[in-house]
């Protein structure tokens, strides 16, 4: 039910449209092809343990966890789409 001049079943897009980027933005990071013997940041040696969990891994734990830190600070978890307030700036 939607109120307004929304449509009636504008909360589900929005929520497909939410699971649909974070989807995207999961499958964009997965490591694809062959996994590294060591990290093509810090050339430190990746252990052969990381490499079985995680095929085509790319980066060390170190380097990885920085990443996910730099990550973390470009992600809103806030969706502007579909926001009353963006729709009225």
């Amino acid at each position: 039910m939607a109120g307004g001049w929304a449509k009636d079943d504008a909360v589900q897009e929005q929520i497909d449209s939410n699971v649909e980027d974070a989807l995207a933005r999961v499958r964009s990071r997965m490591p694809k092809g062959k996994s590294l013997s060591h990290c093509e940041e810090c050339e430190a040696e990746i252990p052969a343990a990381r490499q079985k969990a995680i095929p085509g891994v790319r980066l060390c734990v170190a380097c990885q966890s920085e990443q996910d830190e730099a990550d973390k600070q470009d992600f809103s978890g806030y969706n502007r789409r579909g926001s009353k307030d963006s729709q009225l700036r």
